[in-house]
């Protein structure tokens, strides 16, 4: 038998050493993050991510608990592995580990990722930072990974925060009716993209969509259609509160509309006694819009409004509710701004703060109330000299809704169409004259849904959208430009591929193949 030398065995022994501790070559800012971050730096080396890894949370904060299950949850989907949460009060050396502790150094919602060859520490502001680097992080894992296949995480730290506090966007489930898992389809998409607001457009001439028990007619005849004459729906309050914890857990805010005086058939018609005349309007299934208008001068009406709000505050945390106020033709001037006014009283005295259109400047403005700019550039100066702050949705822009160009199948285009460069490339902050970022809550890109009937053409409308209005709203203009942007727009679409995103391929993006 051959024998071995002492030589050969060292040789051998050295060789498996240095191919197991072989460094890997990696470039952190190579990653295409969306939003771009604040600040990145790469330090060349690769966190081995495994099957075994373990999550460690600070004890005692529940929020940033609930951002490690979702973490461990996509890991284990790319790993099949079985990746662990444990909460310590100490932080470790290894593995992962988040916490929102002694971050006196960050701002609001901002965070730290750092990631070194060990380990990988996410400390955030505060909880919703922490859910911030959680999404960052998950940016830099492949969209689709065998099982079996070793993740390196490239090392370096990457810091951040928000230009806006507000970053949301707008599903219109009155048009048509967007079931619970479809809804949750949606915030999983503004998730993604550390988008922090879904305004839910509840109640519209089409549908109402949100139980109130003590006007059940509101659902049981309003919720029964939608455009085209399909069989509409609601959510009880059970399945809207269930909505809202979701969305609590990615560090989102529900703002629920309820659309008025205009924009009320589907009320109208399910109580005569909110129409001046006494009689209940047919169910409506077209497209018009400011033929409805609920009656003003009947304290009816106001009891009416006081009974949903009361209980539409009582299931939402969030601290915001939309009273609509748009395209209300029919509705006499006058008779609006006594409405308005009224209406905002109830809105505060259920413990709310108000987002209305642009429209309801024309009403006196109590505090804290915020206009959506979405057309009316007077209107919205107005409210700003009224002491109102200003969410940016002009819909020039940032309408979901409308057409990416004449070629496309979805959609409206009377505010013109928005191709994917068009709706990215504008600042919040200098679009409208007299209207600057100390006057702005934020951003929100609202889906009208005329046009839309299900969650795939939903999504041909948001994507490759949504990430800009997300990178709007995220980071600041000086840092953003489009010929960059599109060349990491580009690398998502593998990303939307993998998640069964039904996009829309513009030639204005050089899509990777």
């Amino acid at each position: 038998m051959r024998k071995i030398s002492v030589l050969s065995i060292f040789v051998i022994l050295l060789t498996m050493f240095q191919s197991c501790s072989e460094k890997v070559e990696t470039d952190l800012t190579k990653t295409a993050f969306i939003p771009k971050p604040t600040s990145v730096t790469a330090t060349g080396d690769g966190f081995n991510l495994n099957k075994a890894s373990v999550i460690y949370v600070q004890e005692g904060s529940e929020g940033v608990l609930r951002s490690a299950e979702i973490l461990a949850e996509k890991i284990n989907q790319l790993t099949g592995g079985s990746v662990t949460v444990k909460p310590t009060s100490t932080p470790p050396s290894r593995e992962i580990y988040i916490s929102d502790v002694d971050t006196k150094h960050l701002s609001e919602q901002g965070y730290e990722l750092k990631i070194e060859k060990h380990l990988i520490s996410i400390q955030g502001a505060d909880a919703a930072g922490c859910f911030f680097g959680v999404q960052t992080l998950l940016q830099t894992l492949p969209v689709n990974a065998d099982n079996t296949q070793t993740l390196y995480v490239p090392t370096g730290t990457v810091t951040d925060s928000p230009e806006y506090s507000y970053r949301g966007a707008m599903l219109d489930v009155s048009r048509h009716f967007f079931n619970v898992e479809e809804v949750k389809q949606f915030i999983d998409f503004l998730a993604m993209y550390k988008m922090n607001v879904l305004h839910l457009h509840l109640s519209d001439d089409q549908g109402w969509r949100i139980e109130i028990k003590s006007w059940p007619k509101l659902t049981e005849i309003g919720g029964q259609t939608e455009v085209g004459g399909g069989e509409g729906g609601f959510y009880t309050q059970e399945q809207y509160k269930e909505l809202v914890q979701y969305a609590a857990d990615r560090q989102i805010m529900i703002v629920p509309e309820i659309d008025m005086p205009g924009h009320t058939n589907a009320a109208l018609a399910s109580y005569a006694e909110l129409n001046c005349d006494g009689k209940a309007r047919e169910l409506y299934t077209g497209t018009e819009v400011g033929f409805s208008t609920l009656c003003t001068d009947k304290e009816i009406t106001y009891q009416f409004i006081d009974d949903v709000i009361r209980e539409l505050a009582e299931i939402t945390p969030g601290e915001y509710i939309h009273i609509g106020g748009d395209e209300s033709h029919v509705t006499a001037h006058d008779d609006y701004v006594y409405f308005v006014n009224r209406v905002q009283e109830i809105v505060k005295k259920h413990g709310k703060k108000i987002i209305g259109w642009d429209e309801i400047a024309n009403a006196k403005l109590i505090d804290d109330v915020t206009v959506q700019f979405w057309a009316d550039v007077e209107n919205t100066t107005m409210g700003v000299e009224k002491g109102a702050q200003v969410l940016m949705s002009p819909a020039a822009r940032a309408y979901l809704d409308m057409q990416y160009d004449s070629t496309t199948h979805l959609g409206l285009h009377w505010a013109g169409y928005i191709e994917v460069d068009h709706g990215y490339d504008w600042n919040p902050a200098t679009l409208v004259e007299g209207i600057t970022k100390e006057n702005i809550l934020g951003i929100e890109a609202p889906l009208w849904a005329e046009t839309v009937t299900n969650i795939d053409e939903v999504e041909y409308m948001v994507f490759p959208r949504l990430p800009g209005y997300a990178e709007i709203g995220w980071t600041a203009p000086a840092e953003r430009s489009w010929d960059e942007y599109k060349t990491r727009l580009a690398k998502h679409g593998k990303r939307f591929e993998a998640l069964g995103i039904d996009y829309y391929k513009s030639a204005l993006v050089p899509w990777e193949e």
